[in-house]
C-alpha cells in the first residue's frame, strides 16, 4: 500500500468528514503552538509527541501533514495572520485620527496581539529561522508582507500631508526589523520597559521616519 493515508468520509458522531478532519488539524496546531513555542520547541519535537499531546495517533497526523516542517509552516502564517487581523481592525478603527494617535493605535493593537502569548513570539521570531529554505522564504515573504501593510499606511499619510513625498520602502524595512527585534527582546526580558513604553518608542522612531522635510535643512 503505497500513498497518503485516506482520510474517512460520511458522517459519524454529528459531524462530517471535512468537520472530523478540521478538528483534527485544530487540535495538532494547538498542540505545535505549546511544543514548538514552549518546550521543547520545534527541533525537540517528534511527531509521536505531537500526536500524544494532540490526543491523536500517528496515523492520524499523517492523514493532515507530511512532515512536522508542514505543521510548523501552518503555524507560522496563522500566527501571523491573527497578528494581521488585529491590525487590520484597528487601522479601520484608527480612521480620522492624526497621524501619531493613528499609529500609537495600530501598534498598540499589534504588539497586544504578538505578544498575548509567549509561544506566538517564539514561534514567529525563534523556531521558524533556519529550518529550511522553504520556511526561510515563507518568513521574509511574511516580514514583506508586513512592509507592504505599513507602506500602505504611510502612503496615506503622505497624501494627507502628514509625511514628506518619498519612496519610504527601504526605511519601513527597516522599521519593521526594530519592531520584530524590540518586541522579541522585550519578551524575552532583555527590556526593561512596559509594553506601552516599547510601543511608544516605536511610534517616535515611526514619526521620525515620516517627519515631513524642513525646507531650512535642504542641501545639508
Amino acid at each position: 500500500m503505497t500513498g497518503r493515508l485516506k482520510a474517512p468520509t460520511g458522517r459519524y458522531g454529528g459531524k462530517s468528514a471535512e468537520e472530523r478532519k478540521a478538528e483534527r488539524r485544530r487540535r495538532f496546531l494547538d498542540a505545535a503552538l505549546q511544543l514548538f513555542g514552549d518546550s521543547p520547541g520545534y527541533g525537540g519535537t517528534t511527531v509521536a509527541a505531537l500526536s500524544e499531546a494532540a490526543g491523536l495517533s500517528t496515523r492520524q497526523f499523517y492523514e493532515e501533514f507530511r512532515a512536522l516542517e508542514d505543521v510548523l509552516t501552518a503555524l507560522h502564517l496563522e500566527v501571523n495572520a491573527w497578528a494581521e487581523e488585529a491590525v487590520l481592525a484597528a487601522v479601520t478603527g484608527a480612521q480620522g485620527l492624526p497621524l501619531a494617535e493613528r499609529a500609537t493605535a495600530i501598534f498598540r493593537e499589534y504588539a497586544a496581539n504578538v505578544t498575548s502569548d509567549p509561544r506566538r513570539i517564539r514561534i514567529t521570531f525563534v523556531e521558524i529561522v533556519g529550518v529550511s529554505a522553504r520556511l526561510e522564504e515563507q518568513r521574509l515573504a511574511r516580514r514583506a508582507r508586513w512592509v507592504d501593510l505599513v507602506c500602505v499606511e504611510v502612503a496615506s499619510a503622505v497624501a494627507r500631508g502628514e509625511a514628506a513625498p518619498r519612496d519610504y520602502r527601504l526605511a519601513v524595512t527597516a522599521f519593521i526589523g526594530s519592531v520584530n527585534g524590540l518586541l522579541h527582546d522585550w519578551s524575552a526580558g532583555w527590556v526593561d520597559a512596559t509594553l506601552d513604553e516599547v510601543v511608544d518608542e516605536l511610534v517616535r522612531i515611526l514619526l521620525g521616519i515620516l517627519q515631513p522635510a524642513d525646507p531650512r535643512l535642504a542641501g545639508r
